[in-house]
């Protein structure tokens, strides 16, 4: 963070003195005025309803320009990533800032595979919950109860220890996420095999049964170790705010990745895939594609209450640059698996191409995100649409962990204490009950 040659002047019309404010320069983005000193030199507060303008924290991880369409993880394109790099590496750049050599990839992949298991007494834990509970409502109870499992890595201020639960997070996180599956779906657990990928391992745990031997497919096998690397980090969304937050009232990392998982589950965060999907069975329900015209006529009529998922995003102003390498991987998937003639995914490649080419979508930039594509190749894998926020939640731990590690490692950091603009009851006194 680098002190800028000139500085804001906040003035006020009442004839309040005026007061200067730094400035700080990123090394890309835009500049921030540096307000800490307000409150005691003015006694105001500033007023930012959802964080909109405001930074709160400095960061070195990954970067976002919304209006290019351009997401980094540490300075690398994220195109060149999920072409040139597997997941493991992506996690290895996030957590040490620069992309492993092969033998410091191998060291990598062999630290996660040995600790790819959880303890034994976790099924039992499991299986307090509901046949039919959300797969997140059973991630967010899994990931919390690992500081009950794992005492020795949960001090979050010793490096040692926040080394430790790293991997060990990274590592258990597909086989919690699969054995969520497989009880929902009162299918046996099955164990994690190291001499698989990381994504192969994954696939093996959720579809591999007792019966009958399973072949990872290897073009399965690419397409969800790119949506693992897609979604692996996201700058400061409000799953990642919240995991820094937590973290800095110095919680152990296992409560922090936890309430990662909470905030993930929200419908208007990571929940944006399934709601997708749901929204194209309605429509599938309607009619199909003969109905697709019709639907989103219903969208542009913003008095219809019709919302259309999958479109669109928060930040980026322009195209997803994680939407097109999904598309990609979404067509290899289809071509790969026979489903071009789907009716679900025809369904969704019409919903595509009117937004593509309408100007009502055009004009609005409302293009397919990577909640789009990624739902489709989710369910033609044969990922159910319930599980579709827990695998977010596996591939966006290890962005969680490096943001959590670098917010601890910060000598600036404080405790996260917002502050508000109250509009309550002004001071007043209680009346006996006989009087109110």
């Amino acid at each position: 963070m680098k002190l800028a040659d000139n500085k804001a002047t906040l003035s006020f019309s009442n004839g309040s003195p005026s007061v200067d404010l730094p400035i700080y320069n990123g090394t890309v983005g835009p500049d921030v005025i540096d307000i800490r000193k307000l409150y005691a030199q003015t006694g105001m507060f500033t007023y930012d309803p959802g964080f909109l303008s405001t930074a709160a924290c400095q960061s070195a991880i990954t970067y976002i320009d919304g209006d290019k369409g351009e997401l980094l993880y540490r300075g690398y394109p994220i195109e060149q990533l999920a072409t040139h790099c597997d997941y493991l590496e992506a996690c290895y750049l996030l957590l040490n800032g620069e992309l492993p050599n092969a033998t410091q990839k191998a060291d990598f992949t062999k630290l996660i595979g040995k600790h790819t298991m959880v303890h034994e007494q976790m099924q039992f834990f499991l299986r307090g919950f509901r046949r039919d509970a959300h797969p997140m409502a059973i991630m967010t109870g899994l990931v919390g109860a690992l500081s009950a499992f794992y005492h020795d890595s949960t001090d979050i201020n010793n490096p040692e220890h926040r080394k430790v639960s790293a991997i060990r997070l990274i590592a258990k996180m597909p086989t919690l996420v699969a054995m969520a599956y497989k009880y929902t779906a009162g299918q046996p657990f099955v164990y994690p095999r190291n001499d698989l990928s990381y994504a192969g391992n994954f696939l093996h745990m959720m579809f591999a049964t007792p019966c009958e031997p399973y072949k990872v497919n290897p073009v399965l096998e690419r397409a969800l170790d790119r949506i693992f690397t897609l979604h692996a980090d996201h700058e400061q969304n409000a799953s990642t705010s919240t995991v820094r937050l937590c973290g800095s009232s110095g919680t152990n990392p296992f409560a922090a990745i936890a309430a990662g998982v909470a905030c993930l589950w929200g419908p208007a965060h990571g929940g944006a895939n399934e709601a997708c999907l749901n929204m194209l069975e309605d429509i599938q329900k309607m009619g199909g594609v003969s109905k697709v015209g019709e639907f989103m006529e219903k969208v542009k009529d913003k008095t219809s209450g019709v919302k259309l998922m999958g479109f669109g995003h928060r930040v980026y102003k322009n195209y997803d640059p994680r939407a097109k390498l999904m598309q990609e991987t979404c067509k290899e998937v289809l071509d790969e698996l026979g489903l071009e003639n789907d009716p679900l995914f025809k369904l969704a490649m019409a919903l595509e191409k009117i937004a593509l080419e309408d100007d009502y979508f055009v004009q609005r930039k409302l293009y397919p995100n990577v909640d789009f594509y990624s739902g489709i190749v989710q369910r033609a894998i044969g990922i159910p649409t319930p599980l579709f926020t827990a695998v977010f939640a596996l591939a966006r731990t290890t962005g969680w962990i490096a943001q959590l590690n670098e917010m601890i490692s910060d000598p600036e950091y404080k405790i996260g204490r917002p502050r508000q603009l109250f509009a309550g009851q002004t001071s007043r006194d209680v009346k006996p009950i006989a009087k109110r």
